[in-house]
């Protein structure tokens, strides 16, 4: 999944109050009932129910319930397994929309890496991690940087996706953003140096 602004948790449903709290709250009981605690599907379900707790606001326990997922699934599967990536980009996601950067970055970049690894330079999972990394980098002017990723998430998109995805849409979209971002500033820096 591609995650933009809206996803984020920045449009009209953080904070709103969801109807399927209870019911996963209900489906994490029923899953350690039946598999125990020591389940991948737990670890699943506790990813789930911190998704839902972070687009409700409650950060600190989407975050709790983030790094009891992460340790549950690095101890069950390894540190080198797709699911890990997944929450790793879930809990940086969550620092990111907190405005904690420093701790989301390594996170993000955790997640890009691993997602190479395990599932090739040109799988969309690893543009989508790029994507969310760029997108970082752009909150914190790094536009550059941001740009380089854009690009190659890009790249990435078009050849897996096609060029009219929405996945593929949405980054040049951004790209050019970015892109229209740096010539501001380049202008800007050109215009005090001839003064």
């Amino acid at each position: 999944m591609l995650v933009t602004p809206e996803s984020r948790g920045c449009g009209s449903t953080i904070g709103a109050v969801c109807p399927y709290s209870p019911w996963l709250k209900q489906c994490l009981e029923a899953t350690k009932n039946r598999l125990g605690d020591e389940h991948s599907d737990v670890a699943a379900s506790l990813n789930n129910l911190a998704k839902l707790y972070y687009s409700q606001g409650r950060y600190l326990e989407a975050e709790s319930l983030y790094q009891q997922a992460l340790q549950l699934m690095r101890r069950l599967l390894g540190d080198e397994h797709p699911s890990v990536a997944t929450i790793l980009n879930n809990l940086a996601l969550l620092y990111e929309f907190q405005e904690r950067y420093a701790d989301a970055e390594p996170l993000y970049q955790q997640a890009s890496e691993l997602r190479r690894r395990l599932l090739g330079d040109e799988h969309p999972d690893v543009a989508v991690s790029l994507n969310n990394l760029a997108f970082l980098y752009n909150l914190q002017g790094r536009y550059t940087e941001a740009e380089k990723l854009y690009q190659q998430a890009l790249e990435i998109f078009e050849q897996r996706l096609g060029v009219n995805h929405p996945y593929t849409v949405s980054v040049r979209e951004k790209l050019a953003r970015v892109c229209a971002q740096l010539a501001s500033e380049q202008e800007k820096s050109s215009s005090e140096t001839q003064r």
